[in-house]
């Protein structure tokens, strides 16, 4: 039973969108925040994948949890937590998933790297992420955030907290060539493709002994726990123009983001033949010209084209 789903990227794509409508935008600057776009969207195309398999074979089953894009702050600690699922032997799976067009490899260090038109580059272990993920989640049980069931009212019943890393179905995953090699990376073993999911859950569960079978605890349980682990979500908002060095919306409301006082008036615009020349001598259309008329205050009376339009903080 899904008790939260992903939160909506909608609005941080919009408000970086946003920012490259800005006039002002430096080159350099607008490559990171294209950057940061595409990093958003192959992210949540990698959960959206991830969330239909896990609710595929779990949205239908009252004891079982899932919770996506889950964000806890814990003693100091914060964790994004892709997916998280609960069943009835209070097994918590805590999922990381990752999208790569091009593949990932794995060296006999642990050290991943990634591929963008055919160029490698480094990337942070999500073996080593997940990890941490897995430490704030045993911290919420930990320190009572989370109440957990007892056993006869008295002994609580502690959560087994596993991990693994989903990475998109069409990724090639090159891993150490010999299991000498593989052995050396702890944690690899939970590296799978997301289709590999379900049935990495199933092999666990066929694992499990008769005591912790014995343990099972009700649907109700499983919801409750999901709940208030899902109450727990501290969802944040980014001030992108912040992030990038820009002026806020205010700022740009108020007119700051010209670069120099605007010159004094310069002679209208003239005509020669079938074309309108504008006061900095290019041609400029009719909308142009009643753009400008009709901002005089912002262009100081001239008739500009788009070009300096834009130099002098404006935009047809």
């Amino acid at each position: 039973m899904q008790i939260k789903p992903a939160d909506d990227k909608q609005p941080d794509l919009g408000a970086l969108a946003a920012l490259l409508e800005r006039p002002n935008v430096d080159g350099p600057t607008r490559r990171r925040i294209e950057t940061e776009i595409r990093r958003i969207r192959a992210g949540a195309a990698g959960e959206r994948d991830a969330a239909y398999q896990i609710e595929f074979h779990s949205g239908a089953h009252a004891g079982r949890a899932t919770i996506h894009d889950l964000r806890l702050e814990v003693g100091g600690r914060v964790s994004q937590i892709d997916h998280l699922f609960i069943n009835r032997l209070l097994d918590i799976w805590v999922l990381e998933s990752k999208h790569f067009a091009e593949g990932v490899s794995i060296n006999d260090h642990g050290e991943w790297t990634g591929y963008s038109g055919g160029r490698p580059y480094g990337m942070p272990s999500p073996i080593e992420q997940n990890r941490r993920h897995v430490a704030v989640v045993e911290q919420v049980f930990a320190t009572g955030l989370v109440a957990l069931p007892k056993r006869l009212g008295m002994v609580a019943i502690k959560p087994r907290i596993r991990s693994l890393v989903l990475v998109s179905n069409g990724a090639r995953i090159s891993r150490p060539k010999t299991k000498a090699a593989q052995a050396l990376v702890e944690g690899l073993e939970t590296v799978i493709k997301v289709e590999q999911w379900a049935a990495t859950i199933n092999r666990d569960l066929d694992t499990r002994t008769l005591a912790a079978i014995a343990k099972m605890v009700s649907e109700e349980t499983v919801q409750r726990i999901g709940r208030n682990l899902a109450a727990l979500h501290r969802p944040i908002t980014v001030d992108w123009a912040a992030r990038f060095g820009l002026p806020s919306v205010s700022t740009v409301s108020e007119g700051t983001l010209a670069p120099a006082p605007v010159p004094p008036p310069e002679a209208p615009s003239t005509s020669s033949g079938d074309a309108t020349f504008g006061a900095c001598g290019r041609p400029v259309s009719q909308a142009v010209m009643d753009y400008c008329q009709a901002n005089t205050g912002r262009f100081g009376g001239r008739i500009l084209c788009y070009g300096c339009q834009r130099r002098t903080g404006g935009s047809a």
